[in-house]
């Protein structure tokens, strides 16, 4: 159902600060020719934190009349309220989304079975497919495999987005859950990993500025050409370190800002990136042949 390159979109943002429309969907058409197959708006990297509700709502919109059905759009409606969360989920049905990428809830802390209560709730309050976005660094949670097993038996309850880093989880994941359930990265360091590990994909934030790249090593590793998808690996490694020298998506805005696709715009409490910094991303994006 999803699989590949998929893209954990940038929300562009003029110098004041408001969602630049045009260049968001843009952004997307540009993602589909450049082979990405899948769309994430409003994900972390979106800045869902500091959209309104009603942004939120409209980069949705956007995305999905952007796509117009060339690729699955799996959007970001996670909330630490669960009454939130089924209110965005049941948006993103209504406006046309394949799917619903939903975080653990954050700040909250919830057991194991709150976490199990909160995606239930969703799971059964909207018939749409849910990806569990499982990122324990900034939801402080980490949902068990034992309580993804138990919500991997609901209809509507599909995958998980994994961005632990654990290559070890991704083998417990598929015992526990089944083939059948589909596990996307969500760390581009280990993407190549986390496919020989039995993943599915990556949502990746790389991909917004190095789409084409991304989805040929997820094509190379699927067509067997391992060592092909190891020497992209390879080649991209120094954009993944520069994209998180900061707290994303603060260095992929300002990469993005250079191949012209978005202002380096951030809303706080995200500041603009360090003058060193910039320079670091400078450099990946040379050495990796984005930038001459």
């Amino acid at each position: 159902m999803f699989k590949g390159s998929l893209v954990a979109l940038i929300t562009p943002m003029r110098s004041d600060g408001s969602v630049d429309e045009k260049a968001f969907q843009d952004l997307v058409e540009w993602q589909i020719a450049e082979g990405t197959e899948g769309l994430i708006p409003v994900g972390t990297t979106g800045e869902s934190p500091t959209l309104t509700h009603a942004e939120h709502m409209r980069v949705v919109e956007l995305c999905v009349a952007a796509a117009r059905g060339r690729v699955p759009v799996i959007a970001g409606t996670g909330s630490n309220s669960t009454r939130e969360a089924i209110e965005l989920t049941r948006h993103a049905k209504e406006v046309g989304a394949d799917a619903a990428l939903i975080v653990t809830p954050y700040y909250n802390k919830p057991t194991q079975e709150g976490l199990y209560l909160h995606f239930k709730a969703i799971a059964d309050a909207v018939d749409l497919p849910i990806i569990i976005y499982n990122i324990p660094p900034r939801s402080v949670i980490d949902m068990s495999v034992e309580t993804m097993a138990r919500l991997a038996k609901h209809r509507n309850i599909v995958g998980v987005k994994d961005a632990t880093a654990n290559l070890a989880r991704p083998l417990h994941t598929r015992r526990a859950c089944g083939e059948d359930f589909i596990q996307l990265s969500g760390e581009d360091h280990t993407a190549v990993a986390f496919l020989g590990a039995g993943g599915h994909g990556c949502i990746s934030v790389t991909a917004n500025v190095a789409p084409r790249l991304c989805a040929e090593m997820h094509k190379a590793w699927r067509d067997g050409r391992v060592k092909e998808a190891i020497a992209i690996q390879d080649r991209l490694l120094p954009l993944h370190d520069a994209l998180f020298c900061e707290t994303s998506p603060g260095p992929v805005k300002y990469a993005a800002s250079l191949l012209g696709r978005s202002t380096e715009t951030c809303r706080l409490p995200l500041a603009p990136l360090a003058e060193q910094n910039k320079a670091r991303v400078r450099e990946a994006m040379v050495s990796v042949g984005l930038l001459n």
